[in-house]
């Protein structure tokens, strides 16, 4: 039912930092509940802590097991800035849409710090401002621009001039917008954190369970799976990551390959207030910092999906990557002591599909894309949980499978 890829190679730096364990059982029956969802990393976690909130009966399965797919690769920069910067976005979907795309980015990022606070999950949530760098996709007076047209939408941004930004941060770079409002976080934490909160709610976790056929109805949806047994459900999320599920619709979409590096802790090295650094280049460097101080730096992203190709470049990325680290901030010591490469997708415009099918009302995806899927798995979590709730999210339309 899905191509199965290898998500992940490598050790991410998140295995130095015990998370949770979450417990599974083995589907050995037939079962029956209101919502499944496939898929036990961050998207499926998110989605069964909304829905046991509401009151749903859930059943997650996974043919891995929890946060064993691609959530421990993500580098975790939990920002509401999307990939596509507004002034590039605009033009392609509508300056309407574009706005809201931000403004709902924003507000979901606010949404996920007070989620974590009120269920109580230690997962090294920090606060952190931003720095994009001018690069080049925008060069410093594109980035001027970029900056007023986050304030014309409602969204707080500074330009930093070259001397700004030196003197503030030590960093040497032509120019820089200065956001406020991104959160750093430990994502395998998280995740073992929305799931157990599931748990406690009566969820039903099965691994390693595979979905191989979906059968949907007017009232419910038959799920079979590897083992025999069948599930049937109300509603059915499919949470599954880059390995979609051929129901899906075919989106302009690509899988690319990325890398990253962590060095070893190193408080007394990391710049002013630890702000997230990403370059408006393509491709984009990116870089932040653990609780603990380690640098985590990752990018020269390739569009290509032979996963074994991309493991053998991981020795070649690691040694560019560290380089680039160098140069931006020379202060640090580089020496990598995790690398790892993932795989993920994207899109032209960076944004997400999330909601039901077109012609399966029962049957919802999340769709994440670029560097924002933690921020847009929470947009779903959001938008999901109201429709199967029977209530229309207001911007359910702009992330939707069947927008223009």
């Amino acid at each position: 039912m899905a191509r199965k890829l290898d998500l992940r190679s490598g050790r991410p730096v998140w295995f130095a930092y015990r998370a949770p364990s979450v417990p599974t059982e083995r589907l050995t029956r037939d079962v029956k509940t209101d919502v499944l969802i496939v898929g036990m990393g961050i998207s499926g976690a998110m989605m069964a802590e909304t829905l046991t909130g509401a009151g749903h009966s859930v059943i997650c399965i996974d043919r891995r097991g929890p946060l064993l797919g691609s959530t421990s690769a993500t580098t975790a920069l939990v920002q509401f800035e999307l990939d596509q910067p507004l002034t590039k976005l605009s033009p392609m979907v509508g300056k309407t849409s574009a706005g809201q795309a931000w403004r709902r980015s924003r507000l979901s990022v606010s949404n996920l710090s007070g989620r974590i606070a009120e269920l109580g999950i230690d997962c090294s949530l920090t606060p952190s401002s931003s720095l994009y760098l001018a690069g080049n996709v925008l060069d410093p007076a594109a980035l001027r621009d970029e900056a007023g047209a986050r304030r014309q939408v409602g969204i707080a941004a500074t330009y930093l001039t070259r001397k700004a930004l030196t003197d503030s941060f030590g960093i040497d770079r032509a120019g820089a917008i200065l956001s406020h409002g991104n959160l750093a976080l430990d994502p395998r934490k998280l995740t073992a954190g929305l799931l157990l909160k599931a748990l406690e709610r009566k969820a039903r976790f099965y691994a390693p369970v595979q979905a191989t056929a979906i059968e949907d109805s007017r009232d419910q949806v038959v799920v079979a799976t590897s083992g025999g047994p069948t599930i049937t459900a109300r509603h059915l999320v499919l949470a599954t990551g880059y390995e979609l599920t051929d129901i899906i619709p075919k989106t302009a979409h690509s899988i690319v390959s990325t890398w990253a590096i962590a060095t070893m802790p190193q408080p007394k090295n990391i710049w002013p207030g630890a702000a997230f650094m990403w370059e408006a280049s393509d491709p984009y460097l990116y870089i932040r910092a653990t609780e603990d101080g380690r640098v985590i730096c990752g990018g020269e992203d390739e569009e290509f999906t032979d996963e074994a190709r991309r493991d053998t470049l991981i020795a070649d990325k690691t040694k560019r990557l560290a380089k680039k680290l160098h140069s931006l901030l020379p202060q640090l010591d580089v020496t990598p002591e995790f690398t790892w490469t993932g795989s993920f997708g994207t899109t032209s415009t960076g944004m997400p599909y999330i909601g039901a099918l077109p012609r399966h009302p029962r049957i919802h995806a999340v769709m994440g894309y670029g560097g924002n899927g933690i921020t847009f798995s929470q947009i779903a979590s959001e938008i999901v949980g109201s429709a199967i709730g029977s209530v229309e999210d207001v911007d359910a339309k702009l992330f939707s499978f069947s927008r223009s």
